[in-house]
């Protein structure tokens, strides 16, 4: 049974496991160690069962943990090979001995995860999403792009499992008056983030293709709500004519891990 649990998910840290009960991977680092941690034995998990790190960018909000998660654990660090070689320069990791690229081929672990890459359209160094299949299940990780490609669109359609970015909604961005222009700018471009709306458009195609298993990830706790998401989600669903709880199980990926997991 695959599960994936997200640990952290906000614009200020996001990580997220994907594997069993005995064996998996982490996406992104960027809550620190102790709270990756408390995670994952919150889900009756352990820092043990991580065979492997994949990071999506350089941003700090997905690699706030790493250099203590290599300090005191010697699990293989994946990231595009840009972001691999800023981690070098910058010394952002307390070693560089188990620090891999993720874009130069299909990675395998322990031959059970086969994980490959895909570029997300985001302001980065390098900018990914992952793809994994584990035990005969598509299952896809994608956050971080202020629009979706077609190189997304082909990486993620066929998933069963999917936590998708739904990063703020348009209404309450606008208004904000605590962010300036540019940054208002910077969000809603197509190197930004993935509104509300933008993340149900392409849900809907997901749900088509064979998503039954969503976590709405991401979300800014300035300009989004978990109601907001997830009702326009649910709303450009049912316009398809599926319907939450019956075609697809969709629930909000939290900004702290209370036990909130999908299985498929």
């Amino acid at each position: 049974m695959a599960i994936i649990v997200p640990i952290c998910s906000s614009s200020k840290g996001n990580c997220t496991y994907v594997g069993d009960y005995d064996s998996g991977i982490l996406i992104d680092a960027g809550c620190s160690f102790r709270a990756i941690c408390k995670g994952l034995e919150l889900n009756s998990l352990s820092i043990e069962n991580v065979n492997g790190i994949f990071i999506t960018h350089e941003h700090i909000d997905h690699i706030r943990g790493l250099n203590q998660l290599t300090k005191r654990t010697d699990i293989p660090i994946y990231a595009s090979s840009m972001v691999k070689d800023y981690f070098i320069e910058n010394k952002v990791l307390y070693k560089n001995d188990f620090l891999f690229s993720s874009t130069e081929q299909e990675i395998i672990i322990n031959d059970e995860f086969q994980i490959n890459a895909f570029h997300t359209p985001h302001d980065s160094v390098e900018s990914v999403g992952y793809k994994i299949l584990y035990e005969n299940k598509k299952i896809g990780i994608c956050t971080d792009l202020g629009a979706v490609t077609q190189e997304v669109r082909e990486s993620l359609l066929g998933c069963e499992m999917i936590l998708l970015e739904s990063n703020y909604d348009s209404e309450l961005l606008r208004t904000n008056t605590l962010y300036p222009y540019y940054l208002k700018k910077r969000i809603s471009s197509n190197t930004g983030h993935l509104s509300n709306e933008l993340s149900s458009e392409f849900l809907c195609e997901l749900v088509e293709n064979g998503a039954t298993r969503i976590f709405l990830g991401h979300l800014s706790q300035e300009n989004n709500t978990p109601n907001l998401a997830k009702k326009a989600a649910e709303k450009a669903l049912k316009a398809i004519g599926a319907e939450n709880g019956f075609d697809y199980i969709l629930d909000i990926a939290p900004v702290m891990t209370s036990g909130v997991k999908l299985t498929v």
